[in-house]
């Protein structure tokens, strides 16, 4: 765009909005702007990501309104920053999802956030910096001790620009603890396995929902499910203290299934999630959830200290964990209900084929190119997010795979260390180059696929009548067809045949759910009576 802009900054008083002075206009073709962070704000200088954010509206602070289809974000890698030290945000600063010169004239709502790193020094010799999570599952615009500035109105408008500052003079406070009721109990424990991996103290833990009765009959031990899924404090299945929600009124009934419902916290420094299982990136948080996390809740809590008695279920990232789990431990769990499981085979990798692709941008024909689609609408199947612009949107939130989202939690999950330490990415993520070395790397370690391929004479027999997936065949981020390529598998078993279910919702997206909670645990019930017989 040739056209010039103007900034007119307009001041509100009170509440969040800065009354600074008015700035001075100045020649120019773009905004630009300085970020800082007060004094008095930080001890020590800091080392971080300094963010801008430009939202068009002002239903809350634009920080909160971040996301894949949110507002217009910068972001800037500061190191050793020092009170009072102006950041440059401008038109060659990376933006989602435009360039700062293609944001149109009109309204908007300017803020900056200061995310600090930490320094990890990892006992394989790397040192990393990264976010620790506080509790608040790797959200950088939530997370405590960050800063935050006010948030400014300003107008864009087709003529000179001035030079905007922003000032994070406030820190994001603590989360409050959370708080055990008569149904909900939590868990929270400092890993040993994993602060020694980190050379920095993480922490994990469970939320735990407690049966009808269970004060009552102290005598009594009980089967579990664990729940998995995106970091969350709030107790599994959503359970609500309310005795007019719906799911309560079953839980508490007396015809009932009785569990121990759990869901387990275990953010890493790269995501809200580790994906609970051992990787050179994030450490070995398999071990600590099962040797370390599992024994504690079961020796607080009346839960039977059987695999027979540990169920799974768990949805999306939750999916993949649920079914991974269960086919890496066969004998830890009794059964998994994995609803639009991440990529169970790699030939479909929210667009990107990991065995055959070149490009993950773009898929490369004969004569011509075409954009790979990330994301789609589920109902009319419409493109919504290419493969690159997701790439873009994790980049602005994080460079050398600090973003904290999908792909890069993928890449530090399925593939190997890098160089300097941080993950080697699939991809070249400015020209989207695949990394060939990587790719194999993903799916010789990885594709669950090929993990059963390769050792069903061994794992099949432990897992018949276990594995149960559920799956809307116009699943959002094209998940389903992960499950079409684990089902040509399990449908061809032999000594044994594999023995579960594959459920699909022809028109469903990535939220389709063929049962209800209540529903689901009922089927759980059931099983477990029929696959051992002594279960009541």
């Amino acid at each position: 765009m040739k056209n010039k802009f103007l900034i007119a900054l307009l001041f509100i008083s009170g509440g969040l909005f800065n009354a600074s002075a008015q700035h001075k206009a100045a020649a120019g073709k773009i905004p630009s702007f300085k970020l800082s962070f007060a004094p008095g704000t930080s001890k020590a200088a800091i080392t971080g990501r300094m963010f801008l954010i430009i939202a068009n509206k002002d239903t809350t602070e634009p920080r909160l309104q971040v996301g894949r289809y949110g507002p217009y974000l910068f972001g800037v890698d500061v190191t050793d920053l020092k009170p009072s030290t102006p950041v440059t945000v401008d038109s060659k600063v990376l933006g989602y999802p435009s360039p700062m010169k293609d944001i149109p004239p009109g309204t908007y709502y300017a803020q900056a956030v200061l995310s600090k790193y930490t320094e990890f020094k990892r006992s394989d010799g790397h040192t990393l910096w990264m976010h620790m999570d506080q509790w608040e599952g790797q959200q950088w615009t939530r997370s405590p001790g960050n800063l935050i500035s006010k948030v400014m109105k300003i107008t864009i408008s087709k003529t000179a620009n001035p030079v905007i500052s922003l000032v994070a003079d406030k820190e994001i406070p603590p989360i409050p603890p959370m708080e055990d009721t008569k149904w909900v109990k939590h868990i929270k424990i400092q890993s040993a396995k994993l602060t020694a991996f980190w050379g920095h103290p993480i922490f994990i833990g469970a939320t735990i929902l407690l049966p009808k009765g269970y004060g009552e009959h102290p005598e009594k031990k009980y089967p579990s499910i664990y729940a998995e899924g995106h970091f969350s404090t709030a107790p599994p299945f959503r359970f609500k203290d309310d005795p007019k929600n719906e799911f309560y009124k079953d839980w508490t009934s007396a015809d009932f299934p009785e569990f121990i419902g759990i869901t387990i916290q275990h953010p890493s420094p790269y995501f809200d999630d580790s994906y609970a299982v051992n990787t050179p990136n994030n450490g070995p948080y398999a071990d600590a959830i099962h040797e370390e996390l599992v024994p504690l809740i079961e020796k607080q809590f009346r839960v039977i200290p059987e695999g027979w008695a540990r169920l799974l279920t768990g949805g999306s990232t939750g999916g993949w964990e649920s079914f991974a789990l269960q086919c890496l431990y066969p004998d830890f769990y009794g059964g998994t209900w994995s609803y639009s499981p991440d990529p169970l085979d790699f030939h479909n990798v929210e667009g990107i084929n990991v065995y055959e692709d070149v490009n993950a941008f773009y898929k490369i024909h004969e004569y011509y190119k075409v954009p790979t689609i990330n994301t789609r609408f589920y109902i009319t199947g419409d493109a919504r997010l290419t493969s690159e612009q997701r790439n873009t949107m994790e980049v602005v939130n994080g460079t050398k795979g600090r973003s904290g989202g999908q792909l890069d939690i993928w890449s530090s999950v399925f593939g190997p260390i890098g160089p300097d330490g941080y993950f080697k990415p699939l991809f070249d993520k400015n020209t989207g180059a695949m990394d060939k070395s990587v790719a194999q790397y993903w799916i010789d370690n990885w594709d669950m696929r090929v993990y059963l391929q390769k050792n069903w004479a061994t794992v099949g027999p432990k897992l018949v009548g276990k594995l149960n997936i559920i799956a809307g065949r116009y699943d959002d981020f094209f998940l389903n067809f992960g499950v079409y390529h684990m089902e040509d598998f399990l449908v061809t078993t032999t000594n044994p045949y594999y023995g579960g279910t594959i459920t699909y919702g022809d028109r469903g997206g990535h939220s389709y759910r063929n049962y209800t909670t209540s529903e689901l645990i009922k089927v759980m019930d059931a099983y477990l009576k029929k696959m051992h017989p002594g279960y009541k």
